[in-house]
């Protein structure tokens, strides 16, 4: 054995550790010759910037899920790779660009590409060294990135069979577009954020003079250039007579007509609305029933264009405050009413979303979104949601689905494999150009991150190439694991587009958790200030306490609160393993791996502990596979901190400290045997610390990770001795609470009488009498069927048994008596100090109420503990 450092140093322990993994390739898929494949492809993370805390709780679930189903023998594929995301990514670059005062136009679509891909480039490479800190068991032979060659085949194939089967198409629709990025985003991209603005009340007069006029209400006046009608309800009898008739837009002096249409609601405020075709989705519908045209009044950053009369040039919101002045001038605008409305936002740039209509590319959501639902109902085929409530929020955004905008006017992304005739404007869509390409030109927009993102389960084994000895062995996916945040955005596409192109579910189960929030419960945000880099945590506590918390403080499907005093338990519970193992190293001597021989004489202790550890191994493996990581872990501290460490290793110093080999072998048999075990159920949680302690260990193989993960033995399940072991833990533990009540050291041997009941109880005493008097320190120990209590002893009855322990063999009483006298003292003189304050009404009545409060609950602890030290000292004067 070599020897251990004498303190658990993380930076020390991890420092090599990962390139000594990759070296080994223990990380590496395809041995076929083990049971079954077992797969999980990482949720990209976007090449834009370094990993956060979210990051790092996500792919350490994902690992410690490899690396347990290592240890039970499958083939493990856990498969790295990243994301373009198109839109962030060129923000990001663009940028950069800016502060050298370059215009990605400047450069022109093929250097600004070159410059996304050195941007690329270095990010990956940072993300790679994050993985590796946090010790992810990565295969990195097959790392993919969602813009690299085969996932660009597949993406095009994906858009060439659904343009051909009619599921994508192109038209005109009203879109979510961000002016600041200028491109189309789909509705999921946008964040609906509650914003103060006002409703302004404006005049339509009627064209023929009379000086009537209909009151229309608008949130968005600078869009009135757009206006192409104005509607009421044909129900509505306040109108009847105005409908057919025009009115004259304000400013401009257009004439527009008056329509009818059951869109209007006739109790919401006035019953007359404006009708903005190309900038209001509702607007486009009901400018179609009517044949209304189309005004696009702002350009692509939502500058007023030539339809906005003298306003033309300027940004809408400076439009709308200019354009209500001049109508509060003219009467027009008669009233403006403060409103509070939830308002779109884009999700990458935090502009404010402009409902806009423009020509892009779309995807016919329904028959996906009913295929995808009909196979929730097969039990063979569908995805199992963790926590299974997760189903419903699937469902539902699956049920109200609407089309999807797959176009964005970016360059960083996937080309739409469009091409459009130079004369006769004739679309052309293949997996290769058209053959007079001379006389087409490419469509300019590339594809939504979010529809290359959607293939990532299988793209990146190699399909369409179904033949492929990847995509036939590790697809489906074994599970996927993610936030709820993104159920919307991935989990839903992944699961539609896996159905139509494999005809399976593109992961058997998928595992929901939540976002991880600062210690008050707050996201975790740039604004706030509040966030976590997982890498600063690493420098200090080290990857295997992060990661231990990570996966232990949040039950599936729940937020995580981040807490450094957690941090801290977490590391404390690793020094506790380590010193506990460096005890065991020390003690093997030169043992070998053939030398661990459970077969011979075992104490009471050791089929004990070997019985804990098979019950501890069940409940592990039922609670993992359960995704109950927090739950597991609690089974796996209690036993290697309460029952290896606190009682078993103490118990095993009496055999390593005596003189029979046999029992001093078996004790170091089952020392290594039980620390071995623990360290492989260990090992998903804390891989470098179990990889370290592992290899001082006698062991068979190159690496932990590779080992095999111990088996329940039957043979070594012993419930009578464990039975009785809990009963000398009981005696054991209600002296210790004795001697605690009295203030008696255990340094103290005092004289410890049991009174049995029943002649097994007897033999379970006689067996295990050796622990008794090591553990509660006897001066001398009674086993006596016939024992008579004094009226100095104290009782604890068990079952089966009573105990007796003499308080004046405990304390001197009258020495307690005093000292309880002078704690008496002490607390009155408390009590009188607070009961003082508290009476006095000037300090009740002028103190913040949390003061005040703060001494009532002096009060109650003071008087709490007066009563039990004054009872303390009647029980004594009694004896």
């Amino acid at each position: 054995m070599s020897e251990m450092s004498t303190k658990y140093n993380p930076q020390e322990v991890e420092k090599n550790r990962y390139s000594w993994w990759l070296e080994k390739e223990v990380f590496k898929a395809d041995n076929k010759s083990k049971k079954n494949p077992y797969t999980i492809v990482i949720p990209p993370p976007n090449v834009t910037g370094k990993l956060h805390i979210g990051h790092a709780w996500d792919t350490t679930l994902q690992d410690m899920l490899t690396r347990y189903k290592r240890l039970q023998g499958y083939d493990v594929l856990y498969l790295p790779g990243m994301d373009h995301a198109g839109i962030s990514t060129q923000a990001k670059v663009e940028a950069k660009l800016r502060e050298s005062g370059i215009l990605r136009h400047d450069l022109g679509r093929e250097k600004f590409l070159e410059k996304a891909w050195e941007w690329k480039e270095e990010y990956a490479g940072y993300i790679r060294e994050q993985w590796a800190k946090l010790g992810l068991g990565l295969d990195y032979s097959r790392e993919r990135f969602t813009l690299d060659k085969g996932l660009n085949d597949a993406v095009t194939k994906i858009f060439v069979d659904h343009y051909n089967k009619g599921i994508i198409y192109r038209g005109e629709r009203i879109i979510n577009w961000d002016p600041a990025q200028r491109t189309a985003l789909s509705n999921i991209e946008v964040i609906y954020k509650d914003v103060e603005g006002a409703f302004y009340h404006l005049k339509y007069f009627l064209a023929d003079g009379s000086g009537d006029y209909l009151e229309v209400a608008t949130t968005r006046p600078e869009t009135l250039f757009g206006d192409t009608a104005v509607a009421v309800n044909p129900k509505d009898e306040r109108y009847q007579k105005y409908i057919g008739k025009t009115v004259l837009l304000p400013v401009t002096g257009k004439e527009i007509p008056v329509v009818a249409d059951d869109y209007v609601e006739m109790d919401f405020g006035s019953g007359v609305v404006k009708i903005t075709p190309a900038h209001d989705p509702n607007d486009f519908e009901v400018g179609n029933r009517h044949n209304l045209e189309r005004l696009i009044v702002m350009d692509e950053s939502a500058i007023m264009n030539e339809h906005a009369d003298k306003y033309v040039g300027q940004d809408r919101f400076t439009c709308r405050k200019n354009l209500i002045s001049d109508l509060q001038e003219t009467g027009v605008c008669f009233k403006i009413e403060k409103h509070v409305h939830s308002v779109g936002h884009s999700e990458r740039s935090g502009a404010v979303v402009e409902p806009y209509l423009s020509k892009q590319w779309f995807v016919d959501m329904k028959p996906l979104a009913e295929r995808s639902l009909e196979n929730q109902k097969n039990e063979d085929n569908k995805v199992n949601f963790y926590p299974p409530r997760f189903e419903n929020t699937f469902s539902g955004w699956m049920e109200n689905i609407q089309d999807w905008c797959i176009s964005r006017q970016l360059w960083w992304g996937h080309r739409i494999p469009a091409w459009y005739h130079n004369e006769t404007g004739e679309v052309y869509v293949g997996v290769e150009p058209p053959k007079d390409l001379e006389n087409y030109t490419q469509d300019e927009d590339v594809l939504d991150t979010w529809f290359s993102s959607a293939l990532w389960p299988f793209s990146t084994l190699d399909w369409p190439n179904t033949d492929s000895e990847d995509f036939k062995r590790y697809y489906p996916n074994s599970c996927l694991v993610t936030g709820y945040d993104i159920i919307f955005f991935w989990v839903a596409r992944m699961i539609f587009q896996g159905l139509e192109f494999t005809g399976e579910s593109p992961f058997k189960d998928t595992l929901i958790h939540g976002l991880v929030r600062d210690e008050q419960g707050r996201k975790m945000s740039k604004s706030l200030g509040n966030g976590v880099d997982p890498m600063e945590v690493i420098e200090q506590y080290g990857a295997d306490s992060l990661r231990y918390f990570l996966a232990t403080n949040s039950t599936p499907g729940q937020d995580l609160r981040y807490s450094t005093e957690k941090i801290e338990a977490s590391w404390n519970f690793i020094n506790k393993i380590w010193n506990a193992s460096r005890f065991v190293i020390m003690n093997l001597g030169d043992m070998k791996y053939e030398d661990i021989n459970l077969n011979g004489k075992k104490t009471h202790a050791d089929k004990y502990i070997l019985t804990r550890l098979a019950k501890t191994i069940e409940d592990y493996e039922r609670l993992f596979e359960k995704y109950e990581f927090g739950e597991a872990s609690r089974v796996l501290y209690n036993f290697i901190w309460e029952e290896y460490c606190s009682w078993y290793i103490e118990i095993a110093k009496i055999s390593l400290n005596g003189d029979d080999e046999e029992a001093k072998n078996s004790a170091k048999s089952v020392l290594v045997y039980v620390l071995d075990a623990s360290l492989k159920m260990l090992h998903p949680f804390m891989p470098f610390v179990t990889e370290e302690i592992w290899q001082n260990l006698p062991h068979i193989g190159d690496s932990i990770v590779t080992s095999e993960f111990t088996k329940v033995n039957p043979e070594l399940v012993f419930e009578k001795e464990t039975d009785d072991m809990q009963l000398v833990q009981d005696i054991i533990v209600a002296v210790r609470n004795i001697r605690s009540e009295v203030n008696a050291p255990m340094s103290r041997e005092i004289p410890i009488k049991i009174k049995y009941t029943n002649e097994n109880v007897k033999e379970v005493l006689s067996s295990c009498s050796t622990y008794i008097e090591k553990f509660a320190r006897p001066s001398e120990l009674i086993i006596s069927k016939e024992i008579e209590p004094l009226e100095t002893d104290i009782t604890r009855v068990l079952t089966g048994l009573e105990i007796y322990v003499s308080l004046a063999d405990l304390i001197d009483i009258d020495k307690e008596k005093e000292r309880l006298e002078k704690e008496l003292s002490k607390l009155q003189q408390e009590l009188d100090r607070v009961n003082k304050k508290l009476s006095n009404e000037k300090f009740v009545g002028s103190a913040p109420e949390v003061v005040v409060a703060k001494e009532k609950e002096k009060q109650a602890m003071y008087q709490e503990q007066y009563d039990t030290v004054k009872e303390r000292i009647e029980a004594l004067n009694n004896l």
